[in-house]
């Protein structure tokens, strides 16, 4: 008889995990969610809002795909797992309360949005940027300038950018409150930071720095009219995106005698205190991440990666997760940015560490190594795209940072035509140094 496995959540990392497993078809493989039926791609959201894609276009996988797939698909919330029956309990969508049982269970349940307690927090007009259901919550509320004249979104990082953008698109005024002295500090070094902020502002976003949301106000029907920041500024609006960052989406395990932390606390195979039992992707806390890799990486990369490592896991070849060297990309207006490696912020960036910044055109790269062996750690790019693989294999290597600047056009990876910058590149080096 198959193996049952059951997978909570289908997002980037349990689909994943589910497709991988189906293709082997070695387990009985049933998915469990509340959101949707079918896996969607959560980083595109904006752009449903922005008119660029329908709903259905965000499904990676096509619904005849999984129609025809030996995957079970059930549509509930899960509402609590008992390790010691391998069992859980959900909820269905008619509010009917089941069970099921499982051999090996894997808990895919992603982040929420982090809401910090603020006063009239709850009220209409007040959302994230994360579920379906937030997209639903923006056409409701947002749907033009005329029912949304003003917004305001609360903290500075991807999200809030995205946020910022699908809002600035549908003409509504919009203003960015982060409480740095500096766009994304928490990540950034200040140069690149600078970039950045001279872009989104050219866009007409009105950025507050250093000041933070202090409550929400309301006007007699409930809905969002106004917030007060902690310096005493009061601003009007419509609508408050908060964009504070996310948080693991473990509060139905509290009862279930896992062990948690800030998520659900795994081993370098992915598996929790229950032998029996995994996590991956968001929720997923790793008790020995790399060095200067963080326990819990809400990224897509890494979210994908993980559900690929279990699935050969699961599939007889058991497998240690091994994230590499550090990867993410995004999108602010229309800067694209890359980074590999280490490139360590203001606040957190050792002595050792050494940056070369070149800048131009609204393009950029900041170089970042070992200022005593020379050693190169790794690369900040916006506007300028590059070889994924052949910049990861020299961070790997640890070449030198000259070696990096002499070969840097062989990682070239922009479209046939674009304009090339690398002579200027070595020649801002060669001046530097």
């Amino acid at each position: 008889m198959d193996e049952k496995i059951v997978i909570i959540g289908n997002g980037i990392a349990g689909s994943t995990l589910a497709l991988q497993l189906a293709e082997k078809g070695a387990a009985s493989v049933t998915l469990i969610s509340d959101e949707s039926s079918y896996f969607f791609s959560r980083t595109a959201l904006m752009y449903v809002y922005m008119g660029h894609l329908t709903k259905e276009q965000l499904e990676p996988v096509s619904r005849e795909s999984w129609d025809q797939s030996p995957i079970q698909r059930v549509k509930a919330r899960v509402l609590s797992i008992h390790p010691e029956d391998k069992e859980l309990s959900f909820r269905t969508s008619g509010g009917d309360e089941k069970q099921l049982t499982y051999d090996r269970l894997v808990i895919a349940t992603g982040s929420k949005p982090a809401f910090y307690d603020w006063t009239g927090q709850e009220a209409e007009g007040v959302l994230g940027l994360y579920h379906l259901s937030d997209l639903e919550k923006l056409e409701k509320w947002a749907p033009n300038a005329s029912t949304c004249p003003e917004a305001v979104v609360i903290g500075g990082g991807l999200i809030g950018i995205e946020l910022c953008e699908m809002l600035l698109s549908r003409q509504i005024k919009t203003t960015l409150i982060i409480r740095e002295s500096f766009f994304w500090s928490s990540h950034l070094p200040e140069s690149d930071a600078q970039l950045v902020e001279k872009h989104i502002q050219s866009h007409h976003l009105n950025l507050i720095k250093e000041d933070e949301l202090l409550e929400i106000n309301t006007d007699e029907t409930g809905r969002v009219s106004s917030i007060q920041t902690k310096k005493g500024e009061t601003i009007s609006c419509n609508l408050v995106g908060i964009t504070t960052g996310v948080r693991p989406n473990i509060e139905f395990l509290k009862t279930s005698q896992l062990e948690l932390d800030r998520g659900i606390l795994v081993d370098d195979y992915l598996k929790t205190s229950d032998p029996s039992i995994y996590a991956i992707g968001d929720c997923a806390q790793l008790r020995n991440p790399l060095s200067n890799r963080s326990a819990i990486e809400p990224v897509w990369y890494t979210g994908k990666l993980m559900g690929e490592t279990l699935a050969q896991t699961f599939s007889g070849e058991p497998t240690p997760y091994n994230p590499g060297i550090w990867y993410n990309s995004a999108k602010f207006f229309n800067l694209e940015y890359q980074t590999y490696g280490r490139v360590q912020p203001k606040a957190s960036q050792p002595e050792s560490e050494q940056h070369f910044h070149w800048e131009a055109d609204e393009k950029a790269m900041t170089f970042a190594y070992d200022k005593t062996s020379g050693a190169f750690l790794g690369i900040n790019t916006f506007g300028i795209r590059l070889n994924h693989r052949i910049v990861s294999s020299w961070v790997e290597t640890a070449i030198t940072l000259q070696e990096v600047i002499d070969r840097i056009e062989e990682a070239h990876f922009d479209p046939e035509f674009s304009h090339r910058y690398y002579n200027q590149i070595k020649h801002a080096f060669v001046q530097n140094n």
